[in-house]
């Protein structure tokens, strides 16, 4: 039984595993983290775009100056 636990304390396969685990887990919080910091100026930001698109509106310009230039000499 004492060497059983002299080679479980010894083996370090699951140690790289396990390192693996705890670096996904704090980065998949640090992004959690990011996006709740910046998920409230990027809705202010869309809202914002939002309306002013919306209440811009659209010209034509003259109907025949788009394209139409006199050739030049």
């Amino acid at each position: 039984m004492i060497k059983f636990i002299k080679n479980f304390r010894k083996d370090e396969d699951g140690a790289v595993t396990v390192d693996w685990v705890v670096l996904t887990a704090a980065v998949v919080g640090l992004a959690a983290v990011a996006y709740n910091g910046i998920s409230g100026g990027a809705q202010g930001l869309a809202d914002n775009v939002n309306t002013s698109l919306s209440s811009a509106t659209v010209t034509h310009g003259d109907a025949g100056g788009l394209g139409t230039a006199a050739p030049s000499e």
